[in-house]
């Protein structure tokens, strides 16, 4: 992403940073040191976005441990040369079922409960057809994040909007809505399509 700010970058490797200090250091001046590097990467995403200081702080205190990115996953599913996708409730526009992945939850299972959960269709995860890294897709999410997509069978079902979705359909590749590009992009749509087009093509990646 030629666009990707550098801002975003070097506030998220300070909050990594001290995330992880503050998970293994025991002196108390390292962690004054690391505490203060967490506000001076609230105090740099407060900046540059309409966002106060005070709750990206508390955002970025509720994380613990060493730091490493989420998890995003998304089902795929192609239904007589269309891609099913769900309607955000939270801006309107369309993407693959998908969502954060939950401890304790194979990939796998968190992709075909996604598809039950927001279009109301029972799915089986197949293929891996890409993992991204997400803030390469869209650089406004304050934490570092992978995106895996699977490649879906239906099982059953029929369409059924959600807590989260307003509305579900199938689209043609080259009639597609407005995307919610943070979830799903033109880019996965096209490798979701080549997939399909060919079985046995590798699984992308960044």
């Amino acid at each position: 992403m030629d666009d990707f700010p550098q801002w975003l970058d070097l506030a998220r490797e300070l909050q990594a940073m001290a995330q992880t200090g503050l998970t293994y250091t025991k002196n108390d001046y390292d962690i004054h040191r690391y505490q203060r590097l967490l506000e001076i990467s609230a105090e740099i995403t407060a900046h540059y976005t309409s966002l106060e200081k005070e709750p990206i702080l508390e955002r970025f205190s509720i994380q613990s441990g060493y730091a490493t990115p989420k998890v995003d996953v998304r089902g795929a599913i192609v239904r007589d040369g269309k891609i099913l996708l769900v309607q955000e409730k939270v801006d309107g526009n369309w993407s693959m079922p998908g969502g954060w992945a939950d401890v304790g939850d194979l990939p796998s299972a968190t992709a075909e409960r996604e598809v039950w959960e927001e279009s109301g269709f029972k799915a089986k995860a197949e293929k891996v057809i890409a993992v991204y890294d997400a803030n390469r897709i869209s650089p406004m999410e304050l934490f570092h994040a992978y995106k895996i997509v699977f490649l879906c069978s239906i099982l059953g079902g029929e369409p059924t909007p959600s807590d989260e979705t307003t509305a579900v359909d199938f689209f043609d590749p080259d009639d597609l809505p407005p995307l919610s590009s943070e979830r799903t992009n033109e880019r996965m749509v096209r490798e979701v399509f080549a997939h399909i087009a060919d079985p046995g093509r590798a699984t992308a990646f960044d």
